[in-house]
C-alpha cells in the first residue's frame, strides 16, 4: 500500500509540475508577439513606412514597432542564420530570457539557445554577420526562449544590420502596438483599419496562441496522472478490504459494545492514513526530483534551454497540498471498505471467523 501511494504521489507531483512548466514555456513563447493589437500574416508585400505612419497617426497608439526576418551568414558557421530585426521602440518587447538581458540598441543581439550551442559562443562574445561581401560585428547580450529553426535564430535592432543591406522577407513583417491606458481596443482597431485599408492589411486583437503540442502534452500528462492516482487508490482499496475482512469479527465485538457507524469508519480510515501520509511525504521529493531531470531533457530535445522561472514551479503553497496527497489517496481508497464495515450487521460480524 505504501508503494502504491508513493507512486501515485510521485505521479501527481511530476504531472502537476510538468503542466505548470509547459504552460510557463508557452506563455514565454507568446512574448514573441507582445502588445494589444497586431498586424501580421501578410499575403502580399506592403509599404512598411506607410503602415508605420498610419499607426503613428492614431491617438490611441502608445508604443509600437515592426519586425521582419532575413537570412544572414555568420562568420565561422556553415549555412545561414535567421535574423529577426526590430524597427521602432522595442524596449517593451522583450522575449522570455534564459540568460542575460534583452538588447538595448544597435550592436547588441540576443540569440536562441541553438545558436550558441552550434557556434560555441556565449553571452559577451562578438559575432560577425555576413551578407555577400558586407559584414557587421555585433555582441551577444542575452539568450532567449525560442524553438524555431532548431534555435538558429538571433534578434536585434534593424540599424545593427543596415550596412549589410539584407533582403527582408516581405511577407514576414509584423506590426505590434501597445495602446495608451484607457483606450478601448475594439474602437482603436476599427479606427486604424480605416487607415490601413488602402494598403491591403488590417489590424486584429493580439491573442495568445496555445500550441497544439502543449495541449497534447497537457492532456497526456493529465491522463497519466489520473491513471497513477487510480492505481494508487486501488492499491489502498485492495489492502484495506483484506485488512477489514480479517478484522470483521473484532469490529463486530466493538459494535456490540456500542461503537457507532461513524466510529467504525474512522477506525478503518485511520488504519491506512498514517501509511498514506508517510508515503506522500516520501513521494513528493522524488516527484520534484524527476521533474528536475525530465524538464531539461525535454528542452534539449526541442533545441532550447529552459528558463529557470519555468523549471522552478514548486513553491510552498503547492508543495504543502502535495505532501498531504498521500493522506488523501489513502483516505479515498479506504472509503469503500469502511462503508462495507459500517453496513455489516453486528450479528453477521460476530459469526464471521
Amino acid at each position: 500500500m505504501a508503494v502504491a501511494v508513493a507512486i501515485g504521489t510521485i505521479g501527481a507531483t511530476f504531472g502537476i509540475g510538468l503542466a505548470l512548466s509547459l504552460n510557463g514555456i508557452q506563455s514565454g513563447i507568446n512574448l514573441r508577439s507582445p502588445g494589444d493589437v497586431v498586424v501580421s500574416d501578410l499575403t502580399s508585400p506592403v509599404n512598411t513606412d506607410k503602415v508605420d505612419a498610419a499607426i503613428a497617426r492614431q491617438p490611441g497608439t502608445g508604443q509600437w514597432f515592426n519586425s521582419a526576418e532575413a537570412d544572414l551568414g555568420v562568420a565561422g558557421s556553415a549555412g545561414s542564420t535567421t535574423v529577426i530585426s526590430y524597427q521602432g521602440d522595442s524596449s517593451w518587447a522583450s522575449w522570455q530570457m534564459i540568460r542575460g538581458r534583452w538588447f538595448h540598441g544597435p550592436g547588441e543581439v540576443v540569440a536562441a539557445s541553438g545558436f550558441p550551442h552550434a557556434t560555441g559562443t556565449r553571452i559577451g562574445d562578438g559575432i560577425t554577420l555576413i551578407n555577400g561581401s558586407r559584414s557587421s560585428t555585433v555582441k551577444i547580450v542575452g539568450e532567449v526562449l525560442d524553438v524555431r529553426q532548431e534555435g538558429m535564430l538571433i534578434v536585434l535592432d534593424r540599424t545593427s544590420i543596415a550596412a549589410l543591406q539584407p533582403q527582408m522577407d516581405p511577407l514576414s513583417y509584423q506590426f505590434n502596438v501597445r495602446l495608451k491606458p484607457g483606450v478601448k481596443r475594439d474602437d482603436y482597431i476599427q479606427a486604424v483599419n480605416r487607415d490601413l485599408e488602402p494598403f491591403g492589411v488590417s489590424a486584429t486583437r493580439n491573442s495568445n496562441k496555445l500550441s497544439d503540442t502543449v495541449v497534447s502534452m497537457d492532456a497526456l500528462t493529465g491522463a497519466l496522472t489520473i491513471l497513477l492516482l487510480s492505481v494508487a487508490g486501488l492499491g489502498v482499496l485492495n489492502t484495506a478490504v483484506l485488512d477489514t475482512r480479517e478484522r470483521v469479527h473484532d469490529l463486530g465485538v466493538l459494535k456490540a459494545l456500542g461503537m457507532s457507524p461513524r466510529q467504525t469508519t474512522v477506525v478503518i480510515i485511520t488504519s491506512v492514513s498514517g501509511v498514506g501520509l508517510i508515503a506522500g511525504v516520501v513521494g513528493v521529493p522524488i516527484g520534484i526530483a524527476v521533474h528536475g531531470v525530465v524538464i531539461p531533457i525535454m528542452g534539449r530535445a526541442a533545441g532550447t534551454d529552459i528558463p529557470a522561472v519555468d523549471a522552478a514551479v514548486y513553491d510552498l503553497p503547492l508543495v504543502i497540498p502535495l505532501l498531504l496527497g498521500g493522506l488523501v489517496i489513502a483516505t479515498a481508497g479506504a472509503l469503500l471498505p469502511a462503508g462495507w464495515a459500517t453496513r455489516t450487521r453486528t450479528a453477521v460480524a460476530l459469526r464471521t471467523e
